[in-house]
């Protein structure tokens, strides 16, 4: 397995879109888990389809195909795009889901129509625009990685510097004012972080999925703790593994484009998680559900028998026929005696007719007595 990955490597374009991937996958995922935490994963959207008029202006006025020049493009055009958000939810009665859905559609319009104006020029074929569309990792070069590499490290080593300080923010506003940090401060730093995240993720995802490079990770990471830094430190990684697992599989399909495959690894993950995750997975809500169950039918059967045994005062573990501790019951009979049986609180006879053993009994009494106690501490 080593040697393959060694194998696969050696090849220059893709340890290129490689890289390139994991580097988005870290950086997305690290500032996705801020985004999911604050319940602002349209936000990422919005923000991606709002750099596409970015790209196309950056184009037309520059008429230059370089990646760095572009980006800037885009990360203006999703800056202003933050910026009517924050007018928008601060000076009207609009909510903020549909502010976002307003600047999602207008840009992304406005970038449409940009698109086409861009292709009906003599250099449209040279433009490469589509690109950060729907990303074409495979035209990423060395300049491109470094300028990832660059801005991601910007990015990764703000955050950590201004840990405690986004931490506070994203869990307590009203203590965060209260020990003079500024909050809106720290709002504008963290959309400038995702919308820098956004932009460096075009060119290999492209505007239509790069939001989910941004909350798939940490959508799955949420669902294995509750701890802020193993969130963050799971979603980076969560990214880093779709984007390699991405990278390598389109390398070895032919004609299958990398970002779609880099946000279908992401998609399983986010899966997986929400159904094994310990505590939240569905599955083990589907455990503690059946567990819990057994239980409530367990105890009331001994209940039952307890009553049994107390209209028969002079003999308590006198047995009891099935058919009549069925007609009390909640179902699932068998397998409720067998249970009692196996923990020693019941016995059944040759005539297939049940009792309490001594230890049921004993056990039956201190349930009832908790439970008497119980209603007279609610009274």
């Amino acid at each position: 397995m080593i040697e393959f990955i060694i194998t696969l490597f050696s090849d220059h374009t893709l340890r290129i879109v490689a890289l390139g991937a994991i580097t988005i996958g870290i950086t997305a995922g690290s500032l996705g888990a801020f985004a999911v935490l604050r319940q602002q994963s349209l936000l990422g959207d919005a923000i991606a389809h709002a750099t596409l008029p970015g790209v196309c202006l950056a184009f037309l006025i520059t008429q230059s195909k370089s990646s760095l020049i572009l980006l800037i493009g885009a990360a203006l055009a999703g800056w202003i795009g933050t910026l009517f958000l924050m007018l928008i939810t601060r000076n009207t009665r609009i909510k903020k889901d549909a502010a976002l859905g307003i600047i999602l559609s207008v840009f992304f319009g406005f970038g449409l129509v940009l698109l086409t104006i861009v292709q009906k020029l003599p250099t449209a074929t040279k433009a490469g625009l589509n690109k950060f569309l729907f990303g074409n990792a495979a035209t990423l070069l060395q300049e491109d990685l470094t300028i990832i590499a660059t801005l991601s490290a910007v990015v990764l080593m703000t955050l950590l510097l201004l840990w405690k300080e986004v931490k506070v923010c994203v869990f307590d506003e009203g203590f965060a004012k209260s020990i003079g940090i500024k909050i809106t401060f720290v709002d504008i730093l963290l959309t400038t972080l995702i919308v820098i995240a956004i932009v460096i993720g075009l060119q290999t995802v492209g505007v239509v999925l790069m939001s989910a490079m941004l909350v798939a990770p940490a959508a799955a990471a949420r669902q294995w703790t509750d701890n802020l830094s193993v969130m963050v430190l799971l979603s980076a990684a969560f990214g880093a593994l779709s984007g390699l697992s991405g990278a390598i599989t389109s390398s070895l399909v032919s004609n299958l484009p990398t970002g779609p495959t880099i946000v279908i690894f992401l998609s399983t993950l986010v899966v997986i998680s929400l159904c094994f995750a310990p505590r939240r997975g569905i599955m083990w809500d589907i455990i503690r559900y059946n567990k819990s169950r057994k239980q409530i039918q367990t105890t009331t059967m001994l209940k039952n028998l307890l009553l049994f045994s107390e209209i028969n005062t002079n003999d308590p573990f006198h047995p009891h026929d099935i058919a009549a501790l069925d007609a009390i019951g909640r179902g699932a009979i068998d397998q409720t005696m067998q249970e009692l049986k196996n923990k020693g609180w019941a016995q059944q006879f040759k005539d297939k007719r049940w009792a309490l053993t001594p230890v049921g009994l004993k056990e039956a009494r201190s349930l009832t007595e908790e439970y008497e106690k119980g209603l007279i501490t609610e009274n």
